[in-house]
């Protein structure tokens, strides 16, 4: 079993910037993160993802050009940097992670799961 330890959320103003983190309890070397978020009334969807070894990542339209996904393999660690946020970013952030190589892009492709941060973006 792996355990994911989320910190970094919080309230920010519109076109401010938040640093999260990820610190994962295992890992194997071809898994993946991803920062999973749920916005009130809406479903989750991935932001961003990494692979550990390769460091491809992936990220959401709606996030690219503002996000950028980073990690720390030493530390079993991810840092998803977001930088000009908008009130739509406002939502729970989840870390997660895959057991193997599976897809980046794929919500199924995560099978552990931290309990969530809150990012509240105001206008």
């Amino acid at each position: 079993q792996v355990q994911l330890v989320e910190s970094g959320g919080g309230l920010v103003q519109a076109g401010g910037s938040l640093r999260l983190s990820c610190a994962a309890s295992a890992r194997t070397f071809n898994s993946a993160m991803a920062w999973v978020r749920q916005a009130p009334g809406k479903e989750r969807d991935i932001a961003a993802a990494i692979r550990w070894n390769t460091g491809r990542t992936f990220y959401a339209d709606s996030v690219k050009g503002r996000v950028t996904i980073s990690r720390d393999n030493a530390k079993n660690t991810v840092y998803p940097q977001m930088n000009n946020l908008k009130p739509e970013d406002t939502a729970i952030y989840y870390c997660a992670a895959s057991r193997g190589p599976s897809a980046l892009e794929f919500l199924s492709s995560y099978v552990y799961w931290g309990q969530g941060t809150q990012v509240t973006v105001s206008s």
